[in-house]
């Protein structure tokens, strides 16, 4: 157990161990039918002497998938924030289980997925995308559940409100990034970091002005190099948003002011982030790209999972580049600093009209430079928020819904004057 400083204890220590178990175990993981799920339950399966799983969430597109999954692990809850899924539900869930076997439990609506994060069991792994993973996450964290964090959003817009109710340890993180960093810090005290470095990919684009980026349609955004992910975080790696939210999420996890995060380009995907000391040491973690690793440290800290993912072949020639960020064609990173040190409602804002964005462009509706021109006009609509403990989830919601009401209207004038 790290000894704690005098300074705000970060949410994500590697030195303290929240609610330590031995043994087995238990485990909710949701968003199960995602990337993030199916992967831990991957892990889950290859390791059923360390892991097993009570009850999965998901949203409800994919109803025969989570019934097999709710097969072979033999859970006892299943829900689906869509509840007219729910006869499809049952009617998968009879397909795939034997005659005479019982059911699972199942719970359905916009709240089933906060209930499961309260239920009795050792982690909460959040893989739900989106803003709506916070009350989730707040649910986990009120509950006592140690909370393997890939939902960067919740933290994101629920800044303050994560950081009143978590105890110090009880996040951890499974962002690639986030997890080598927490696994970097591991290394040393924390009063000795002088610098977090975040690696990004550079994503599809890597390399091209601005104006060169005016045409590039949705096949080339979604075509990312190095990592296969849902279409709305692949344009968020496209535009470097992805990159922009990490460097506020190692803000409020590791307590590390934003003058001193760092976004290095690193095109391999090999090396997932750096921590700088004070005696001018870096330590870098690596693996080849694959999420099954950091999602083992979320579920298995401080214990490793042993071949939880592939390692380097060293008898392989290979190459690491790392390049600067070229800040003119991806202005993200520098606008998630601003709304970072805004604090308030203002991420919330800047996350809430990237997502509509997105959609925007994913549409056609929107050209891609198109995407961060209206999100920073949004933020600037909305100007300096209050700041402070006052924030409430009441008061995200709004800003979150003002800032998606004002992303389609500036969307929708943008191709009004395109069509000119």
């Amino acid at each position: 157990m790290g000894a704690m400083s005098d300074s705000p204890s970060p949410l994500a220590d590697p030195h303290l161990v929240f609610d330590a178990a031995e043994g087995r175990r238990d485990l909710v993981i949701l968003g199960s039918t995602g990337s993030i799920g199916t992967q831990a339950i991957d892990l889950v399966l290859r390791n059923p002497g360390r892991f097993r799983v009570t009850a999965l969430s998901a949203a409800g597109g994919r109803v025969r998938l989570l019934a097999e999954q709710a097969r072979q692990l033999r859970v006892r809850t299943v829900a689906v924030a869509d509840g007219d899924k729910v006869p499809a539900l049952r009617e998968a869930l009879r397909e795939v289980y034997g005659a005479g076997e019982p059911l699972p439990e199942i719970l359905a609506g916009p709240d089933a997925a906060t209930d499961l994060a309260a239920s009795d069991c050792h982690t909460v792994l959040n893989g739900i995308t989106g803003s709506i993973g916070l009350a989730p996450t707040l649910a986990a964290l009120r509950a006592g559940r140690t909370l393997a964090l890939a939902n960067k959003e919740s933290l994101i817009v629920g800044g303050p409100l994560v950081k009143a109710l978590a105890a110090p340890g009880q996040i951890i993180p499974v962002d690639s990034e986030h997890a080598a960093l927490f696994q970097a810090l591991a290394a040393g005290k924390r009063a000795d970091v002088r610098k977090l470095v975040v690696t990004a990919s550079g994503g599809p684009f890597r390399g091209r002005t601005r104006s060169e980026l005016d045409d590039v349609t949705r096949e080339q955004a979604l075509a990312h190099p190095t990592w296969a992910m849902g279409p709305v975080i692949t344009v968020n790696s496209a535009t470097l948003v992805n990159k922009g939210l990490e460097v506020i999420e190692a803000h409020l996890l590791y307590d590390i002011p934003f003058d001193r995060i760092e976004v290095v380009v690193h095109p391999q995907s090999f090396v997932h982030s750096m921590v700088e000391f004070t005696d001018g040491s870096t330590l870098a973690q690596a693996t080849p790209p694959d999420m099954r690793g950091p999602i083992a440290i979320g579920l298995g800290w401080p214990e490793r999972v042993p071949d939880a993912a592939p390692a380097f072949d060293w008898t392989t020639a290979s190459s690491w580049e790392f390049f600067p960020l070229d800040t003119e064609a991806f202005p993200s990173v520098g606008l998630a600093r601003h709304v970072g040190t805004l604090g308030g409602t203002a991420p919330a804002v800047f996350n809430a009209a990237n997502e509509e964005c997105v959609d925007a462009f994913l549409a056609g509706r929107l050209p891609f430079n198109g995407i961060m021109d209206t999100v920073t006009s949004v933020v600037a609509e909305h100007g300096t928020p209050a700041t402070g403990t006052s924030l409430t989830v009441a008061d995200v919601l709004e800003a979150e819904t003002w800032a998606r009401s004002r992303a389609r209207e500036l969307s929708a004038e943008a191709t009004a004057e395109a069509h000119a």
